[in-house]
């Protein structure tokens, strides 16, 4: 299959650094719930993800496919600093230099890219959320990750750490798709430089239909002659919003890849905004979340 050679755009971070605005994910589909045995198709498909240009590299210790990423990037035979790896740790309250050792040593990396805390719902107070910042603060400063971030992260989170942070969150990963779109939290990310990455992108073109956006996207990719999922990805990247995404499947990663492609007019962001207000879904967190909240 001939590569697809539009590069993926990169989106810059508030502490200098560039993320590659398409993400590879090796959760969901690969998350595994013991640490038994390596999978062959989790390492096979990040080497063909790798071979087919995407350098943005998603894991974390929960997923239990650290292993399998580093077998994966080391047989890829790419270069280390042309590969943007991301990690996080599930519970920050434990031991979070540790983690990110254990990490590091699964890998097989010296370093990642970026470094998360996976989500905040562990702590019991501002001053927890607080003093595991300052932890992700001393990895940074001692070169075991380039830049720090927190996912699944609300405003009240964000609030409390930016009280006493040295660092400021380069990003916050979320559940982030048309049915979940959290207008608040990205006013409050861009008025702070913080970067949204999203999980979950083709939620609404996947698991929530039928929806009031399935004739919209359908219209969409057949004016851009792409799938629903492109469109999808496009709907992130015009928002400055960098999703994340997976697959086994060599031709639909290969497609994915012309998200690099065209551009969304504003009018058809702001329909499918509108759109999508109309509905909420959320597939991840929730257990934490009522029904209905939008947060």
């Amino acid at each position: 299959m001939a590569k697809i050679h539009t590069p993926i755009p990169s989106l810059k971070l508030n502490d200098g650094t560039s993320m590659p605005m398409l993400g590879y994910g090796t959760g969901t589909a690969w998350y595994k719930k013991t640490d038994t045995g390596l999978d062959q198709a989790c390492i096979d498909s990040i080497k063909l993800a790798i071979g087919l240009d995407y350098t943005h590299l998603d894991g974390a210790e929960v997923y239990k496919t650290e292993p399998e990423l580093g077998i994966a990037i080391k047989e890829s035979g790419v270069p280390r600093e042309k590969l943007y790896v991301v990690t996080k740790v599930l519970n920050a309250k434990e031991d979070v230099e540790g983690s990110l050792k254990t990490s590091l040593k699964k890998l097989q990396l010296d370093y990642v890219d970026l470094y998360l805390i996976h989500q905040p719902f562990w702590a019991k107070s501002d001053e927890e959320l607080q003093s595991s910042w300052a932890e992700m603060e001393k990895l940074k400063e001692a070169g075991l990750t380039k830049s720090i971030g927190v996912s699944n992260y609300l405003q009240n989170h964000l609030e409390a750490v930016l009280k006493t942070a040295k660092v400021v969150p380069a990003c916050n990963q979320i559940e982030f798709h048309p049915y979940l779109q959290h207008p608040g939290l990205l006013d409050f990310h861009k008025k702070h430089g913080i970067a949204t990455t999203a999980y979950g992108p083709l939620s609404a073109a996947t698991k929530a239909k039928p929806g009031p956006t399935d004739d919209f996207l359908a219209a969409l990719a057949k004016k851009y002659a792409v799938s629903e999922g492109e469109i999808s990805l496009r709907w992130c990247i015009d928002q400055d919003v960098v999703p994340i995404t997976t697959s086994g499947k060599e031709q639909r990663l290969s497609d994915y890849l012309r998200a690099a492609t065209f551009k969304l007019t504003p009018a058809e962001i702001k329909e499918m905004n509108e759109l999508g207000q109309q509905k909420h879904y959320r597939g991840f967190w929730g257990h934490i979340f009522s029904e209905d909240d939008r947060s």
